[in-house]
């Protein structure tokens, strides 16, 4: 099978690559170049995609006698994923950009010119794995629980995962992957991995997202509408926030609050006790199943949540009605936003997501701040 090796320049990808090869499939390395100004060095940048993470994958692909290209993303990446996550905030949403990027980049544009050049699927360092059960694929968490990479992984399609390899999914520790890179000679066998948000190699989203968006100030508020501060950007705040608020009225009952709602017309922030955050059911349009859908999502079934990549899952009834994917959940989620991504499991199968648009309190809370 002729593989397209998706290669960060890190650990997890480069076994990924070396596993591809030993199962005997034919191999090209393949770098995205995401960013028109990419750092030269990764220290001091928490992301991937920098110059020497090219490189890297350059060294490793040379170590694995395969061929090794990089492609110029950075276009696509900038309007499929920066520009929808500033849009995101600016509307006052918080995104998941890890989400689309698998969507948009590594799954589909790279995935569309994969299967244009001839290739049978990409390979990447995912902690997840693909099962065939009575002919369908189906997409699963990896044993490594506290690894497990499914979550944002679960906007994939079925088509994408007829294309799709993750040779290292079923591992139960990273630590035995480093391992084996030593073993195999790869320099990579130690750099740490890149965490937050890529294209913001030095982890500050608010100041990022302040150049971008200016200064757009307005008012800090409480259920009833009684003024508590002023704000420079309702894009420095997100629902579920308690740190940060700079507000120097004390609640009546003394304790902390919590952004309950952000209201990006009128640049307000509404903030209140942290019962308020209670969610019981969530719903979202922008839905999609991962492999095999149920065969009438329109009768309500048991399944489980999940709102964030290492949050735990949540038991609850889930039903497509009015073409809103919806759940509501037996126990209530803390701090969900608009614009987040619910993941919907069966057991370890992903089954389906959708962007969250509207959410449902859980219990009704008396106004009195």
């Amino acid at each position: 099978m002729k593989v397209l090796a998706a290669m960060s320049g890190g650990v997890y990808s480069a076994v990924a690559a070396a596993r591809a090869v030993d199962a005997g499939h034919e191999v090209v390395g393949v770098h995205l170049a995401l960013s028109r100004n990419a750092g030269t060095l990764r220290t001091g940048a928490r992301g991937c995609c920098t110059i020497e993470d090219s490189m890297d994958a350059q060294r490793v692909s040379a170590l694995l006698g395969i061929k090794y290209f990089v492609w110029d993303f950075s276009e696509r990446f900038k309007m499929e994923v920066v520009d929808d996550f500033v849009e995101e905030y600016k509307s006052g949403r918080t995104p998941n950009p890890c989400m689309r990027c698998n969507e948009r980049i590594k799954f589909a544009a790279l995935l569309e010119k994969a299967l244009a050049l001839g290739f049978d699927a990409v390979c990447t360092g995912h902690y997840a794995t693909i099962e065939e059960h009575d002919g369908n694929l189906e997409l699963h968490r990896s044993p490594a629980t506290a690894k497990d990479q499914s979550y944002v992984l679960g906007v994939l399609t079925t088509e994408q995962l007829k294309h799709a390899l993750f040779p290292i999914g079923a591992e139960s520790d990273k630590a035995d992957i480093r391992k084996e890179a030593e073993a195999r000679g790869l320099a990579v066998a130690q750099k740490p991995d890149s965490y937050d948000i890529c294209f913001i190699p030095d982890g500050d989203t608010q100041g990022w997202l302040g150049e971008k968006l200016n200064e757009q100030p307005g008012q800090i508020v409480d259920r009833n509408g009684n003024v508590l501060s002023d704000h420079t950007g309702t894009h420095n705040y997100t629902v579920g926030q308690r740190k940060g608020l700079a507000i120097e009225k004390p609640a009546k009952d003394g304790r902390p609050r919590y952004v309950l709602e952000i209201r990006p017309k009128t640049k307000t922030v509404v903030v209140g006790p942290q019962e308020a955050l209670a969610i019981k059911e969530l719903g979202g349009t922008k839905f999609t199943w991962c492999g095999q859908a149920p065969e009438n999502p329109e009768i309500p079934f048991e399944a489980e949540v999940q709102v964030r990549a290492h949050a735990e899952p949540v038991a609850c009834i889930a039903q497509l009605r009015d073409n809103e994917l919806m759940v509501e959940t037996q126990e209530p989620i803390l701090g969900v936003a608009p614009g987040q991504t619910a993941v919907i499991y069966l057991g370890t199968r992903v089954l389906g997501q959708f962007t969250i648009d509207r959410t449902v309190s859980a219990v009704p809370v008396e106004v009195n701040e």
